[in-house]
């Protein structure tokens, strides 16, 4: 007789790394990353405005060569 052996494993061929996890673990590195995220938004904001400023002062009329303009 032939001897069948069946294969009773409960594996569905998923391998999900996150299925080992912990959802509190998944949780705390989200909120973790989230925050980080909202800290390098108002950093690159900030960042952002002082350059605008900084462009400004350019353009300012005092710093610009005066032209002489022929008369008519």
């Amino acid at each position: 007789m032939l001897s069948v052996t069946q294969n009773t494993s409960t594996n569905s061929g998923l391998n999900l790394i996150f299925s080992s996890i912990p959802q509190s673990c998944l949780l705390q590195i989200s909120t973790a990353a989230l925050l980080m995220l909202v800290i390098a938004d108002k950093a690159t904001g900030k960042a952002l405005e002082a350059l605008g400023e900084a462009s400004e002062e350019v353009f300012r009329g005092d710093r610009l060569p005066n032209l002489t303009f022929p008369d008519e």
